[in-house]
């Protein structure tokens, strides 16, 4: 595998824009970190596995949050990687349907296989006789990281109408949905209406359509602009929380009426903008690095299993504290305190070798890539016109999403023996069985990694 890794790393194309494989490597590093640091896990006898926000015993710890709060970066990274793949796709002659299929087989590989294995764990811990709340409880941890994914997914799915249309009016597109944010958090604060469902797309949408805009070049990574977007970005966050109705924590904190995640809100936006300038800011400096064999070799790695690292961090939290805590070789101190603080250390420990097993085991999954195309018995379908390939395409990714929303929505409960809700992840596997039957035209030219 390590030969593999280098020969990627030496076959790299000199177009490829380094700094972005960089940035989304970060991101998931962090957010695992983050994970790993906020969410506090326990194990008793009486109320067995049980998982909380650690940011509720430990208040003075939330502006820790504009640190660790990274996902506007991982969704601006997408937007220009969906860009630039989606603009080479159709300049080699395929379709949106081919596009749509390979580029998202690519986050659902890895997904189903992380499903189907925890199902198949859930389902073997109920026949030895587990508590099914346990159970219940274990899927719904190590699932946390299935929200994000279904963001991600929608906007991808949206991306052959968002491109075209940026094509059309570049930055106007992200102002419009910024405003947008802030017309429905001011309708919220000062009209007292219900908080915006859209934000939860429109936010993360804005972000998505900025990384359009890096992909063109209108954004320029000279040193004044970026510090000035990024001192701009830094001074609306500050005056959003300080000043304004908005909390200090970027990361959802239980019991507070006002959350910057549920739904994302014109502050998050702000410290997406701050995130945005930093990146400018930074870019040259990580090019000169990224030019060293060894530096871009580590980067070629976590990226060739980062979605694997990501789906998987959380499940090396439960089965940490299923192994560790029962057995007493792990303490247990009280969350927030300094002895709780002391055994972090080796927690982290703990937590990132069992990573590392989960990674090697399942990492194979993601660096497979693309399906090969469709066999000649689904010739039928590919014969009947990019319509009905499009019409598929959109169905199946359309179920799958129906099936991620309803996994990540269940919350913490016993839905039966495969620990997660049966009839949300029918519909997943089905959306994902439509996609793999259609077949993939080859394009004219070879697609870059």
């Amino acid at each position: 595998m390590l030969s593999d890794l280098r020969k990627a790393a030496e076959n790299t194309p000199p177009q490829r824009d380094r700094y972005i494989d960089l940035l989304r490597a970060v991101a998931i590093t962090v957010v695992v970190l983050g994970h790993w640091l906020v969410v506090a896990v326990t194990y008793g006898e009486a109320d067995g596995l049980s998982g909380f926000s650690a940011l509720v015993a430990v208040p003075w710890s939330h502006p820790l949050t504009w640190l660790f709060q990274v996902m506007p970066l991982f969704f601006l990274v997408g937007g220009y990687a969906n860009g630039a793949s989606l603009l080479a796709h159709r300049r080699s002659g395929g379709d949106v349907a081919g596009w749509l299929i390979t580029r998202s087989a690519r986050l659902l590989g890895p997904t189903t296989v992380f499903l189907v294995t925890l199902t198949a764990s859930a389902l073997l811990a109920r026949l030895l006789g587990t508590d099914p709340q346990l159970v219940g409880t274990a899927a719904w941890l190590a699932s946390i990281p299935l929200w994000f994914l279904t963001a991600y997914v929608a906007v991808v799915v949206l991306t052959p109408v968002l491109y075209p249309l940026h094509q059309r009016v570049g930055v106007i597109l992200p102002v419009v949905l910024v405003t947008a944010v802030a017309a429905a958090d001011a309708a919220r604060f000062l009209l007292g209406l219900p908080y915006a469902a859209a934000n939860y797309l429109l936010v993360w949408l804005a972000v998505y359509q900025v990384g359009f805009v890096w992909r063109d070049g209108r954004l320029t990574d000279r040193r004044r602009p970026a510090q000035v977007v990024t001192a701009g970005g830094l001074l609306a966050l500050v005056l959003l929380t300080a000043v304004g109705p908005y909390p200090v924590s970027m990361v959802a904190v239980p019991g507070e009426q006002v959350q910057n995640t549920a739904p994302p809100t014109l502050a998050l936006l702000a410290l997406a903008v701050t995130q945005i300038g930093l990146a400018l800011l930074l870019r040259r400096r990580a090019d000169r690095w990224l030019g060293r064999r060894r530096p871009w070799l580590m980067v070629v790695a976590v990226n060739s299993v980062v979605l694997t690292v990501f789906l998987w961090h959380m499940a090396a939290v439960v089965l940490a504290a299923v192994a560790l805590y029962p057995r007493g070789l792990m303490a247990q101190p009280p969350v927030g305190s300094a002895d709780w603080f002391l055994w972090r250390l080796p927690w982290l420990a703990c937590l990132l070798l069992m990573l590392t097993v989960f990674v090697a085991v399942f990492g194979r999954a993601e660096r497979r890539g693309r399906r090969p195309d469709g066999d000649p018995v689904h010739r039928g379908i590919q014969r009947g016109g990019k319509l009905a390939r499009l019409v598929l395409a959109y169905a199946g990714l359309a179920t799958v999403l129906v099936g991620l929303f309803g996994i990540t929505t269940a919350g913490r409960a016993d839905h039966g023996p495969l620990g997660l809700p049966g009839e949300a992840l029918l519909a997943y596997l089905l959306g994902t069985v439509v996609l793999w039957l259609i077949p993939l035209r080859r394009p004219r030219r070879p697609l870059p990694s």
